[in-house]
């Protein structure tokens, strides 16, 4: 699938200089859990954005920092958001163009279809299930609890107690360790759908790629 790409450093930034123009509070842990990175790693993205001079840092305490958004900051957010939505468009594109293909055997509704994960990449599945007049007979992620567009989250040791003929593997990143997780969860490869096609795996319900997937 041929699409524009934005890199994970990108969206990492775009993430930061949102969350401080929306909160000059905002501590660095708070971020940290924003961008799913370790405190650590989180601290160099901040230095990286002072330094390029898009974010400013202000000590209003001995141990109390105050972050803001210079107007240099706020031109590259406008420039990584319009990035970002850009991006956004050709990835529901190519999610939605690569399932229609990998689901048309379902479309006589014989087949059960679940979907792993409840982030953004999820919610385009979901979509695009709804779109073909497919609906989901479960939720899975790592572990139970909450719902997701209505629906219960099962944990992800609950496959076996869920009737499902394909299960597909909601993220949009390399989806390589995921479908391995599942496949070690004693989850069949030849069930398992991919959002986007993967050198490794380039439909992880193929055959051939089975012996390739547990090794």
């Amino acid at each position: 699938m041929a699409r524009i790409d934005m890199d994970v450093e990108a969206r990492r930034e775009l993430t930061v200089l949102d969350a401080v123009a929306r909160d000059q509070h905002i501590t660095q842990r708070n971020l940290a859990s924003k961008l799913g990175i370790a405190l650590g790693l989180t601290n160099i993205y901040l230095k990286r954005l002072i330094h390029k001079g898009y974010i400013k840092c202000i000590n209003v305490h001995s141990n109390r920092l105050l972050y803001l958004i210079t107007p240099q900051g706020i031109a590259e957010k406008s420039r990584l958001t319009y990035e970002f939505m850009d991006y956004s468009l050709h990835l529901y594109r190519d999610v939605r163009q690569h399932l229609s293909e990998v689901l048309k055997p379902c479309h006589d509704g014989s087949q059960r279809i679940a979907v792993y994960g409840t982030g953004e990449a999820a919610e385009l599945a979901y979509l695009s299930l709804k779109e073909q007049g497919l609906e989901p007979v479960a939720i899975f992620a790592g572990q139970a609890g909450g719902t997701f567009l209505g629906m219960p989250v099962h944990g992800l040791d609950q496959h076996p107690l869920v009737a499902f003929d394909r299960l597909i593997v909601a993220t949009l990143e390399k989806p390589d360790p995921v479908v391995r997780q599942l496949v070690r969860a004693g989850i069949p490869a030849e069930k398992l759908l991919t959002l986007k096609p993967s050198a490794a795996i380039p439909s992880a319900g193929a055959g051939q790629e089975t012996a390739a997937i547990r090794a």
